[in-house]
């Protein structure tokens, strides 16, 4: 007669084993529908594509005081942008609205004021990134062609902008940008050379004083103001809603 094997009876799991296996379901259940909710989100269109930068020659480009200027002299609405060159979200928002931008530039509704800073120049190879391209725009928008330093900025923060922690441009290669905008060879004499590099450090400490009194201690790029109140850069609409 064989032996009977006792019955195995399971313990209870304890109470605290259950909440955390349950919080544990509820975490995995949160993060997959955080993930679906980003993998279905539309990537935004990008505005007047096809634009391209200005085209007008009425719109013209200036530099007073250490903030770039750019649109007709008059025109319906001035905005504030503040940005570095080294960051992200202003290429993404170059990238989006920048055609959108150019266009109602060139139709008198829109001029902007550019303010440049440069707190991610650590962020960069080589350390000052943000402070030498600050300088290099000035130089362009000293020029005073609207339609080159259009295309000067769409550049620098779209094709050509650097990623944070890589490899970024020296001066002899924004000069070329500067050069293939359309910039005459004082210009871009002014961009290689590094001239304005002084002066751009102090214009960025002043860009960023300005914005953190309106904004404050917390305030970063990009940042768009309509008359002092912040614009939600976001909203797919706001160029028309601040020119219509």
């Amino acid at each position: 007669m064989s032996e009977q094997r006792p019955k195995y009876t399971p313990r209870p799991m304890s109470s605290k084993t259950t909440y955390a296996l349950g919080g544990v379901a509820v975490a995995l259940i949160a993060l997959i529908v955080i993930v679906a909710l980003r993998w279905g989100r539309d990537e935004p269109s990008i505005r007047d594509d096809g634009y391209g930068p200005v085209r007008e020659l009425s719109v013209h480009s200036s530099l007073r005081d250490g903030v770039i200027q750019l649109g007709r002299d008059n025109a319906g609405k001035t905005i504030d942008i503040y940005e570095d060159p080294l960051c992200p979200a202003c290429g993404t928002l170059e990238r989006i609205h920048g055609q959108e931008i150019a266009q109602k530039m060139d139709e008198g509704k829109l001029a902007v004021r550019y303010h440049l800073l440069n707190f991610l120049d650590k962020r960069s190879s080589s350390k000052d990134y943000s402070t030498r391209a600050i300088a290099a725009n000035e130089c362009v928008a000293e020029g005073g062609s609207g339609p080159v330093y259009s295309k000067f900025h769409q550049q620098m923060f779209t094709g050509k902008q650097p990623k944070e922690g890589g490899a970024d441009l020296n001066n002899a290669q924004i000069a070329d940008i500067a050069r293939d905008a359309g910039a005459p060879e004082p210009v871009v004499h002014c961009v290689a050379s590094g001239a304005k590099v002084a002066a751009a450090k102090t214009d960025a400490d002043t860009a960023l004083t300005a914005l953190q009194g309106v904004i404050g201690p917390n305030a970063g790029t990009p940042t768009i103001l309509d008359a002092g109140n912040k614009v939600d850069w976001q909203d797919s609409e706001w160029v028309n809603l601040l020119t219509r």
